[in-house]
């Protein structure tokens, strides 16, 4: 499984980066830059500053999307990783309905995918993720996606053929003479997986975003600067029983500030 996930995640990301010509591959793309401070963060050092960079595009036969933290620990190093660390995913989606040139549309469904993420952090922090996606059609939402999958760890550690469901969102409040964008996702795992290395517990991780657009506000452009906070809790975080020794329940607001460009 993990060589099937590998190996259509490498194919996606080579058709997804194929440029825009005549045949309109590339619909659209952007680009941006968060930081992001908060403190009460668990199992790691407890104030963290994050820069995130991602991407996002749509493409003829699917969409991706791909992030990259870097992440400074304020005051405290963390046993395993120092005074900094990184994490990033990488999240292509085949499009059923554009490949096969049919409407797979039913009830709130608009488009049945082929999703897949591959997760990569420091030290033995590695994973494939494939399964169904599905973009759904929500009133008032500016998109919403559901995907299943079954994840798939790098190497012994335990987490492995777990499922996670894994929506994603992003909704417009017009403000005055400007808007509050609340997007984010939420990842659960609601299945255990044991093995000689120890226990993966089920966990759930939600994780929004509440962004005031400052650009549009200041007539800079619409879109292009935001500020607010992003709200991290997370149940049983990295799979950790909170039950046991180490406190795993997380809840943490960080000051945001996100450019796109």
């Amino acid at each position: 499984m993990k060589r099937i996930t590998s190996s259509l995640l490498l194919g996606s990301s080579l058709l997804a980066a194929l440029p825009a010509h005549a045949g309109q591959w590339l619909l659209w793309h952007g680009e941006s830059l968060t930081y992001l401070y908060g403190k009460d963060f668990k199992v790691n050092p407890d104030i963290q500053q994050t820069i995130t960079f991602e991407h996002a595009n749509k493409w003829k036969y699917g969409d991706t999307f791909l992030f990259v933290d870097k992440i400074f620990y304020n005051g405290k190093a963390d046993p395993g990783k120092g005074v900094t660390t990184y994490y990033g995913e990488f999240s292509p989606r085949l499009s059923l309905g554009k490949i096969l040139d049919q409407k797979l549309a039913f009830g709130p469904v608009k488009d049945v995918l082929l999703a897949m993420t591959y997760e990569r952090g420091e030290g033995d922090n590695e994973a494939y993720l494939i399964g169904p996606g599905f973009d759904l059609d929500i009133p008032g939402f500016n998109y919403f996606t559901l995907n299943f999958y079954v994840r798939n760890t790098e190497g012994s550690r335990p987490g492995d053929n777990v499922w996670q469901i894994t929506p994603g969102w992003s909704y417009t409040i017009p403000v005055g003479k400007s808007d509050v964008l609340i997007d984010g996702y939420m990842d659960w795992v609601p299945d255990n997986d044991q093995n000689k290395r120890g226990t993966y517990h089920a966990n759930l991780h939600f994780n929004p975003q509440v962004k005031y657009d400052l650009g549009k506000a200041l007539n800079l452009g619409a879109k292009q600067l935001y500020v607010g906070f992003e709200y991290s809790y997370w149940k049983d975080k990295y799979g950790i029983d909170s039950r046991g020794n180490l406190q795993s329940n997380q809840s943490v607001a960080s000051a945001l500030i996100k450019v796109h460009f």
